[in-house]
């Protein structure tokens, strides 16, 4: 909380400090209107002076009209403070989760994430525009009210005052248990989030295996928990309403006896009565909004904790500082004659057992290098480490002869293109998924989706290739998806393309004629292919077969065939496929 107050509100300090101005203007007008009318009873009524009346009845009209305007308008400065300084938060979070780590994606998680953009930075535009609006006027209300009270009647102010600080020790104590119910309750909110995304986003299976009803059961169960836990917070933040109206109450039953008391013994006056009536009133109501604020800011505090727990995560741009090795001119130029070179690379998830263990292999320009082995092998791993999304525990990794820490990661990723193998189409045009924000001609963008083998579907759409597509390209065929991806890859002719299993749903005429293609038009580019299907892989230069994180074979498709039996394997069952097929 502290670094938001302090540092995405310090631009709006000036303009807030005018808002505070003229809401203290119009609340002091507000305290105004109590004694006015005290005075108006007591002393200008009984002087029968109706010019007198009219100029004090013109005077409470006046401060009325004043305390009005300066609150509305105080608010609307409050409301805009509040919404420029939650889209800072928002754009710097949102930003922040772009370069996050994958290691600190995957601890907050995508739920997590989610919620922290939409519910946390809600609560905390809530607080930022609640404790504007209130935080100054409650606060006056209930001071001044004390202050004014006490020139009516110092006798009967010390009475109500004396229940003042049961109702503090009552505030103070709620809102130290019900700061970490609320995180709790976002911790649960996570959990809602990450459910709902997932059947959101596997609606067709659960309706095609008939898993509706479970589902249901599963959303139930957590639904309620959510509940539970907000009831117990809500339920732990509910005492302070009407323990303070009980202790209030009970000041405000001694006042009017002693109140009644000092009139009949000639100590008070009927018009200060009426007055103390109301400033009980006030800051009645004052107290009320300051226990509403200790809720909201219960919530704020926990949420803003959560935000800045990601805003202070490990950034991808901090991989931009150059290594020690580099910074002493002492770069290796291991591998310098070729694009990819993996040297003894091992690399774990959890730092507990390899994924990766002693990955050796190197790739020259222009050549490609196919990767394959059963589910779980670690073929994306491989990428994954390639683009640096993760880096290795031992051993290094070169392209074009640098280390790959020596590369800036702007530099370093603009250098591939890359289908990955459940990659994302957005709800935009065709074009503008295969341009995605770069600033391609639009003969590159039609040589790409020519190239991917997509022409002839994109230019059959009614809007050719301006057709809008729907979110994640759900009226595509699963082919036409990863020809677009492939665009997409090849729009801008990266000096590496990494095809993590892009062609599994394309037909084997398809997939001989991207070939083809790449091997005409790019023949500059370092290939890496991911492939289930031997023929994707078998005309490569060098080919990778993976099984448990571990090399058992590199070399030709010849070569592997009489060297390798996993490989062997694999052939004699695809190919026995691939002759049936043909």
């Amino acid at each position: 909380m502290k670094r938001v107050l302090t540092y995405y509100l310090r631009p709006y300090y000036l303009r807030m400090c005018l808002g505070f101005a003229v809401k203290f203007a119009g609340t002091i007008m507000d305290l105004c209107l109590p004694w006015i009318l005290a005075h108006m009873i007591d002393n200008i009524i009984p002087m029968n002076n109706k010019q007198l009346i009219f100029v004090w009845g013109f005077l409470m009209i006046l401060c009325a009209i004043l305390a009005w305007v300066g609150n509305i308008v105080a608010n609307r400065m409050a409301s805009k403070v509040a919404r420029d300084t939650t889209e800072r938060v928002r754009h710097d979070l949102f930003s922040k989760v772009t370069y996050l780590s994958n290691q600190s994606t995957d601890a907050f998680t995508k739920p997590s994430l989610i919620s922290r953009l939409t519910s946390d930075t809600y609560n905390l535009h809530q607080m930022l525009g609640r404790v504007q609006r209130l935080g100054v006027r409650a606060p006056i209300l209930l001071i001044g009210g004390i202050l004014i009270t006490l020139t009516l009647d110092p006798v009967l102010t010390l009475i109500l005052v004396s229940v003042l600080p049961f109702i503090v020790i009552i505030m103070t104590s709620t809102s130290k248990k019900g700061i970490p119910m609320y995180a709790k309750l976002q911790e649960a909110l996570d959990q809602f989030v990450r459910l709902v995304r997932e059947d959101i986003a596997g609606i067709r299976v659960i309706k095609a295996l008939s898993k509706t009803h479970y589902e249901r059961e599963r959303f139930a169960s957590i639904n309620e928990e959510v509940v539970k836990i907000e009831k117990k917070a809500g339920m732990t933040m509910a005492v302070v309403n009407p323990a303070m109206n009980f202790f209030l109450n009970i000041g405000l039953v001694l006042v009017i006896i002693a109140g009644a008391y000092r009139v009949n013994a000639g100590h008070c006056e009927v018009g200060k009565i009426l007055a103390f009536m109301t400033y009980f009133t006030i800051i009645l109501n004052a107290m009320m909004s300051i226990s509403k604020m200790f809720v909201i800011i219960s919530k704020a505090v926990a949420s803003a904790d959560r935000i800045v727990a990601v805003l202070d995560a490990e950034d991808e741009r901090e991989l931009e500082v150059i290594t020690e090795e580099v910074e002493s001119g002492k770069e290796s130029k291991k591998g310098s004659d070729c694009m990819i070179c993996f040297d003894q690379v091992s690399f774990s998830y959890n730092h507990v057992e390899n994924n990766l263990s002693n990955i050796n292999f190197s790739i020259k320009k222009g050549e490609t290098l196919g990767i394959i082995g059963e589910t779980g092998s670690g073929k994306s791993t491989v990428v994954s480490l390639l683009l640096r999304f993760y880096d290795a525990t031992e051993g290094s990794i070169y392209i074009d002869g640098k280390p790959i820490h020596a590369i800036p990661i702007s530099e370093l990723r603009h250098r591939f293109g890359v289908v990955f193998q459940n990659d994302a189409l957005f709800e935009d045009s065709i074009s503008e998924n295969v341009r995605l924000g770069r600033e391609l001609t639009e003969e590159e963008l039609k040589q790409a989706i020519l190239y991917a083998q997509a022409k002839e579907f994109v230019e059959e759409k009614n809007r050719g290739y301006y057709d809008k597509l729907n979110i994640k390209g759900a009226n595509l065929s699963g082919g036409q998806k990863q020809r677009i991806l492939i665009a997409r890859a090849l729009a801008a002719h990266p000096d590496i393309l990494i095809l993590d299993d892009s062609s599994s749903a394309l037909d084997y005429r398809t997939d001989a004629s991207l070939r083809k293609e790449l091997k005409e038009h790019f023949k500059d580019t370092t290939t890496v292919i991911i492939a289930q299907r031997i023929s994707s892989i078998m005309h490569a230069d060098h080919i990778l077969v993976l099984e448990d994180g571990e090399m058992i074979g590199y070399g030709t498709h010849e070569e592997l065939l009489e060297s390798c039996q996993v490989y062997r394997e694999i052939g004699r069952s695809q190919m026995g496929i691939a002759s049936e097929a043909s």
